[in-house]
């Protein structure tokens, strides 16, 4: 959308979603934060740059191809853009290595947790990862010689590849002066050293590590002189016209084996490879030194994420906890009993999921329940939700799931649950052509007596048992008869047709969310001009779109008092004098991912939770639902739990300067206050090192 501000009252998204980064890599190293965990934040820095590589970039990369000339509203074009991204990318990996080889790593070694180079080998060591070699590496490998015959070869995204420089002739008579070997995807990144072999605890040698020592295994007869592993990111973003396929499912199971061998976008190197090798390969990838980044460690950190699972130490992870549960439902077992007495708020992790899947459980069991509807952006893979729907399908009830097949990386999960839905006989439908369903919205329609009664569960956050213990959400189980109806509604538009009608409590993307939300920013700064009390406190994932900053900025100047919590990029620019001296941005980083959408309008007094961010994606191209919170009781909880401590907050939160840069904040009287650490104590059922009480 456009603006008349001046492009310096924007920062970039690009550039602020690296800054994002910048504060998880904090998290790595924080001696605070557990060891183990502090490893785990390390691998969340290179999983978030994958990422970013593979969408961000790509697109970047695409619109610098293309010659387009446009620029964003922070002023940037797109090779602009791409400079400083290259830049400031390249400080973050060298940091990244750094925290890891020089904090983390010899302090994990230090407790009995040991990473062995092979330089550090001893002789019992070498056997083993000798015979590991010969036993599970050297029958599924594929060295591949290059030469007229055997061209380069197809490389999988982000898989690790070794490339080979050798001098000789084989038995053949070639002369090939280059090899690559790509790692089997089937074999572990990191194999487990046995106790007695690693002569500690827990042992571990990485698969590049081995190898390397046997390289010269692989071509008989051959000097090899060199030997770097190495991996390429693709552009993994799906392109499916939507309005030219027949049959969204079909086009998508078509496209996303391609996902794989997409543009490469980005060259990982070990920081040893040959000028002449690196040269070589980014030929080969047809790409520029601009996209090579040279990496002092195994060029893929990810495969490390799943070692503090494998290292049982809990006094080196995060304690133990375990989700408490609401005192409405710890008094009723029936969730429609329990419904009927009052809405229920559910404040995820520390409170449990246990409660939305149980609504649905229950629902499958019900004889008195006609009808489910359902949306599903992510779930889990082995979701007992979804299961519970295709129970509920078998046993003759009207089930209807809204599936967005779209949902970036969880495409073919999605794709599979759809199809076992459609086996049982529930309606699967998917969504709007040109919009993403993310709306999280489920409903139950059950006969009581002589009428039908609905009941609605609506949330901040995905049906995903998983990310509801690592995710902070708030979700929302209500039969208020005007929500519910709402809600019917956006079922009806999504699986039917016409004309959207006016809801009367629901703030609906694409069509009345940015208005709405508009009208609410203008009447914080109209209280404020008159003299009324006034105030926004707004808590979301990414604020970008310009014309809610422009409002912000609006009711600023007319002296509203504006806290913003913004987890990932934030676009707007506060306490710049005349514009936005009234406005504070925070960024809370922690043991979970802030994840929940919450408006607060003090004027008002409304409170409103949202499965949106402000981003022009979410107020144009989605399916959003953002519902108001009608109980006083659970208004004062949202405001508190929600918005209020992470203002209090003086341990995990990072405030924004005017020039976008983030420094973390400290308490300077009295004690810490981290605000997770907060919740957990109040909400969950219990904390522990042990798991025990």
């Amino acid at each position: 959308m456009k603006t008349d501000l001046p492009q310096r009252h924007f920062l970039n998204r690009e550039l602020a979603q690296l800054a994002f980064n910048d504060r998880v890599l904090a998290q790595a190293e924080d001696e605070h934060v557990p060891l183990l965990e502090r490893l785990r934040f390390i691998c969340i820095v290179s999983n978030n740059l994958d990422e970013f590589f593979e969408i961000r970039v790509a697109g970047l990369k695409a619109q610098i191809e293309a010659g387009a000339a446009s620029v964003g509203p922070d002023g940037l074009t797109a090779r602009q853009v791409f400079t400083q991204v290259a830049t400031q990318t390249r400080e973050l990996v060298s940091n990244q290595y750094r925290i890891l080889n020089d904090g983390i790593l010899p302090k994990l070694a230090s407790r009995g947790i040991r990473f062995f180079q092979r330089s550090a080998w001893d002789d019992v060591q070498r056997e083993w990862v000798r015979s590991y070699f010969f036993r599970e590496l050297m029958p599924v490998l594929t060295p591949i010689g290059l030469d007229p015959s055997h061209p380069f070869p197809r490389l999988f995204n982000k898989s690790l590849n070794f490339a080979v420089e050798l001098s000789g002739k084989d038995a053949f008579g070639r002369n090939s002066t280059v090899a690559i070997v790509q790692a089997p995807r089937i074999l572990p990144r990191v194999i487990t050293l046995p106790t007695k072999v690693a002569g500690c605890d827990f042992g571990f040698v990485f698969l590049s590590s081995i190898l390397h020592a046997h390289v010269d295994e692989l071509f008989a007869g051959m000097a090899v002189s060199g030997c770097y592993q190495f991996r390429v990111t693709r552009n993994s973003d799906l392109f499916v016209d939507e309005e030219e396929v027949k049959n969204l499912r079909t086009a998508l199971q078509g496209e996303l084996p391609q996902r794989q061998f997409g543009d490469a976008v980005r060259l990982e190197v070990a920081d040893n490879c040959s000028e002449p090798m690196a040269n070589f390969l980014l030929q080969q990838f047809c790409l520029t030194v601009d996209d090579m980044y040279r990496v002092h460690g195994p060029v893929n950190l990810v495969r490390l994420i799943n070692v503090p699972d494998r290292v049982d130490r809990p006094d080196l992870k995060y304690k133990f906890f375990t989700p408490g549960m609401p005192k409405e439902l710890a008094k009723h077992e029936d969730m429609f009993e329990a419904i009927r007495k009052g809405d229920i708020l559910l404040h995820h992790p520390y409170q449990s999921f246990r409660p939305v899947i149980n609504f649905i459980k229950q629902a499958a069991a019900d004889p008195q329940v006609v009808a489910i509807k359902q949306t599903v952006y992510r779930t889990d893979a082995g979701s007992e939700l979804m299961e519970q729907l295709i129970v509920a399908a078998r046993s003759g009830k009207e089930v209807t799931v809204v599936v967005e097949l779209l949902a970036r990386f969880d495409e073919e999960a999605n794709i599979n649950w759809a199809a076992k839905l459609e086996q049982v006989g529930a309606h699967v439908v998917y969504g709007v052509v040109g919009h993403k369903t993310h709306a999280k919205m489920s409903m139950v329609v059950r006969r009581e007596g002589d009428k039908l009664r609905r009941y609605v569960h609506l949330s901040t956050g995905n049906y995903h048992s998983r990310t509801a213990t690592l995710y902070t959400d708030f979700g929302l189980f209500t039969e208020n008869n005007e929500v519910c109806a709402d809600v019917n509604d956006v079922f009806m538009q999504m699986t039917g047709l016409g004309k959207a009608g006016k809801l009367k409590h629901i703030w609906q993307s694409p069509f009345t969310l940015h208005s709405e939300m508009l009208k609410a920013i203008k009447r914080e700064a109209a209280a404020a001009t008159s003299g009324r009390p006034s105030g926004i406190i707004a808590k979301m994932n990414a604020l970008l779109e310009p014309e809610i900053i422009s409002a912000l900025y609006e009711a600023s100047m007319a002296g509203v008092k504006i806290d913003l919590i913004v987890r990932g990029a934030c676009a707007l620019c506060p306490g710049i004098p005349g514009m936005s001296e009234n406005i504070k941005v925070r960024s809370v980083i922690g043991r979970f991912l802030e994840h929940s959408r919450i408006f607060y309008f003090r004027s008002s007094g409304a409170v409103l939770l949202s499965s949106a961010d402000w981003m022009d994606r979410n107020f144009f191209r989605r399916i959003e639902a953002c519902f108001p919170i009608l109980d006083p009781k659970l208004k004062k909880r949202v405001i508190k739990e929600g918005l209020k401590i992470y203002l209090a907050d003086n341990y995990q939160t990072w405030e924004m300067d005017r020039n976008g840069v983030y420094k973390r904040k400290k308490s300077r009287r009295g004690a810490a206050l981290c605000a997770q650490e907060a919740l957990l104590l109040e909400l969950s059922a219990k904390q522990s090192h042990d798991g025990s009480d």
